[in-house]
């Protein structure tokens, strides 16, 4: 006979023994089971990122394998320089759409970038605790608005603004497409902004006010040029939102493919001029492999800004 310590119980030399197997083979079964669910967990996880890798490597196969049938009819010269679009007489000059998404994203970041930081300074150093609880919920919701809204509210409201404004017949065109996409891509912007401007260590600006320096500077010459990382990060969310935005854009910016030479000529950029256009192309035709080639451009310069954001998520502020 043997006596457990501790529990009071005694136990016979077979019924100890079989106590201790039914023990370890519990413990064993336990152990096998978290095994086999960690196992399939992480056979899930993979499974998940090749499936999501497949479907991005998929789609850029179809859109350029597609895209690169354009240029069996049209040369390489002729479909990135040539500003003729006339697909009925086999024109197919795409510079002016290529013209006017950078002009557009250009003039978007002109006028949205430093009003995104002005924002972002003045939630982070200068409102009390209570005013930026209660304006960073807005500007979040400002995000979630579906760009139809921002579009609808551009072409009732800020049109005919611009119209009674110059005088003219003319509000639709790059500069209300502009306007329109700043608004969209301002929260955005000033929030990311917002929480790098945070992120920057105190101690920045304690050394900074210790040298007699005032706000402004410290704002300027300390806690900007700590955070520009941060900065530069929502400087190209807000582009890639700028470059892929549709419909907010076919509502205000007329839909011409005229080049932009004006602030207020109505012109086309390759969201539009791919949603207006592709419904009514035949598959198997120059006119919608040259769509498909647009198409393929914007995915390109997606990815190009996705690894310029991944490139600086590493270089953020280290306190």
């Amino acid at each position: 006979m043997m006596e457990v310590p501790n529990s009071g119980t005694v136990y016979s030399g077979h019924e100890l023994g079989r106590s201790l197997e039914s023990s370890s083979g519990k413990a064993f079964g336990r152990k096998a089971r978290l095994s086999f669910y960690n196992r399939a967990f992480k056979i899930a996880c993979i499974a998940s990122a090749v499936f999501v890798c497949l479907i991005l490597f998929s789609i850029l196969l179809l859109m350029g394998r597609t895209g690169v049938l354009t240029f069996e009819t049209v040369s390489l010269k002729t479909f990135f320089f040539s500003t003729d679009w006339v697909p009925e007489n086999e024109q197919y000059g795409a510079f002016v759409f290529i013209f006017g998404t950078v002009a557009l994203t250009l003039l978007t970041m002109v006028i949205s970038v430093p009003l995104s930081v002005i924002i972002a300074v003045f939630l982070s150093e200068m409102t009390p605790s209570w005013l930026k609880n209660a304006l960073r919920p807005v500007l979040d919701l400002l995000v979630g608005i579906p760009s139809v809204v921002y579009g609808f509210l551009g072409m009732t409201v800020l049109i005919p603004m611009l119209r009674s404004l110059t005088g003219t017949n003319l509000g639709d065109g790059i500069l209300a497409a502009g306007i329109v996409l700043t608004i969209m891509v301002l929260p955005t912007i000033s929030r990311i902004t917002d929480d790098s401007i945070v992120a920057v260590p105190k101690k920045y600006r304690d050394a900074s006010y210790a040298l007699g320096s005032t706000r402004f500077q410290t704002i300027i010459r300390v806690v900007i040029p700590a955070a520009k990382s941060g900065i530069m990060y929502a400087v190209i969310l807000g582009m890639a939102r700028a470059i892929g935005e549709t419909m907010a854009v076919v509502m205000v910016i007329g839909n011409t493919p005229q080049l932009a030479d004006a602030l207020f000529k109505p012109t086309s950029v390759l969201t539009s001029n791919i949603v207006m256009q592709i419904p009514n192309v035949p598959f198997d035709s120059t006119w919608n492999y040259a769509l498909y080639m647009m198409g393929f451009i914007l995915l390109v310069i997606s990815l190009i800004m996705i690894v310029a954001v991944r490139l600086l998520q590493g270089k953020g502020v280290k306190s």
